[in-house]
């Protein structure tokens, strides 16, 4: 195991839940309140995973019910940056594997936007996004990486984005083939600030679920 992700685990609930309390507090909130006051830029970053199959959503039924199912392994991948402020998603799309290539591509699409102000990139610790060349490279462009604490997926918007894609795309729907399959998700991306926006403006807001009470974690 990774010494950084073994010293995490080791952690209790509350210490996990006062790292995300301070990352918030003194990290987070204060680059969002600039970007705001329209003094920087800031992005949130992951890599959702689409693998090519059928996504069911409630379905109730007193006789038997056959419901077609798309076969293999295929992936969509979508490494995103969703700008906080803008609403606004820098993406870099593949069928393959996201890595440091991929992340690095996504830095230069973003400093390609020729944003005025420093931009900074909230992320998590994976090893393809926290690594040397692309902390170096971050450098070279005058982006900002904020890694967020471990285990704090409630911390990073864009994992909002990505649930409204699957529902939007997805779920209860029957995609024959990989090209329809990834075409649906294609189609969701490039609405996202048309049709799409209304929605986006009440989901994707700057309020963030805290654990303050952890007894609710262990629960």
């Amino acid at each position: 195991m990774h010494a950084g992700r073994a010293a995490a685990s080791k952690k209790s609930l509350a210490e996990h839940a006062a790292d995300q309390a301070t990352f918030l507090g003194e990290k987070l909130k204060p680059a969002l309140d600039a970007a705001q006051a329209g003094q920087g830029h800031v992005f949130f970053v992951d890599a959702a995973h689409f693998v090519f199959g059928t996504f069911l959503c409630c379905l109730w039924s007193f006789a038997r019910l056959f419901v077609r199912a798309a076969a293999g392994r295929q992936r969509f991948n979508v490494l995103g940056a969703w700008n906080a402020v803008t609403r606004q998603l820098v993406a870099v799309t593949n069928t393959t594997v996201v890595n440091t290539d991929t992340m690095c591509e996504l830095l230069h699409k973003i400093a390609a936007q020729g944003l005025i102000g420093p931009i900074t990139v909230v992320l998590d610790n994976a090893r393809y996004q926290r690594n040397a060349v692309v902390q170096a490279l971050a450098v070279d462009l005058g982006i900002t990486l904020l890694y967020l604490p471990s285990y704090s997926p409630n911390l990073n918007l864009i994992e909002r984005l990505w649930k409204f894609i699957k529902r939007r795309s997805l779920y209860g729907r029957y995609h024959p083939k990989f090209a329809d399959f990834q075409a649906a998700i294609q189609d969701a991306i490039n609405q996202l600030d048309t049709s799409h926006a209304p929605r986006l403006e009440s989901l994707m807001t700057l309020n963030f679920q805290e654990f303050k009470n952890v007894s609710l974690i262990a629960a």
